[in-house]
């Protein structure tokens, strides 16, 4: 009798331990995830302004480009964030990512800053136009950009001026905007195309998915306001 009890209580203890931790581990995911803006999960376009939203296509759970479908703009605008998103290239993508756009599709050119999504693998030295660079304004330090049609995380940490991107894990850039202090040039000397320094450019705007006229696909898109 006493070895039965003994095995029910082993029974009892060893099931609640594992609730506890099922508990443990529900609690922590929401803790984890707090403050975090879900912008594209693979089901829906909420987030973002028509008539783009319409326009590209969510396919087995990926946002891809169609063609003629435009840029694509979020409803909310951001000031301080961290960006997360997957993004997949072939060998003619050319897109981008626009921060801080307050005007949107309005001004998207001269009123955003543009991180570059190119099908750039195999560049040894990347350049100003290459997969997570500053667009005409800074090239990512490593390149970091997996083989074309594999996924790439990229992170961008977007502070006051302070701009980090992070690609498959390895920081390429770490820039100071306000090093950037003249129009049309680069704090290297190299000439860029925009008419405002980029120390001045807005700190809140939409955010954004160039339509550049090639495919490209993204994925697991979530924005965290700082």
């Amino acid at each position: 009798m006493t070895k039965k009890i003994a095995g029910v209580w082993f029974l009892f203890a060893a099931s609640l331990g594992l609730w506890s931790a099922d508990v443990a581990a529900a609690a922590e995911k929401p803790e984890k995830d707090a403050g975090w803006i879900v912008l594209f999960d693979g089901t829906n376009l909420n987030a973002w302004q028509d008539p783009s939203a319409k326009r590209w296509k969510i396919v087995d759970g990926v946002l891809a480009w169609e063609k003629g479908c435009g840029n694509l703009w979020t409803k909310d605008q951001f000031g301080d964030f961290i960006l997360e998103l997957e993004v997949k290239c072939a060998k003619n993508t050319n897109s981008g990512v626009f921060l801080r756009s307050p005007q949107g599709e309005k001004n998207w050119l001269q009123g955003s800053i543009e991180i570059q999504v190119l099908g750039s693998y195999g560049k040894e030295k990347p350049s100003k136009h290459d997969m997570g660079s500053i667009y005409d304004c800074l090239a990512p330090s490593v390149s970091a950009e997996k083989p074309l049609g594999e996924w790439n995380a990229m992170q961008i940490d977007f502070r006051g001026n302070k701009l980090k991107i992070t690609l498959n894990g390895q920081r390429i850039i770490d820039a100071d905007l306000d090093q950037w202090t003249t129009a049309g040039k680069n704090p290297d000397g190299t000439p860029n195309k925009f008419t405002t320094a980029y120390k001045d450019m807005a700190k809140r705007g939409h955010l954004g998915l160039q339509d550049h006229g090639q495919p490209v696909w993204y994925r697991n898109i979530r924005v965290k306001p700082l």
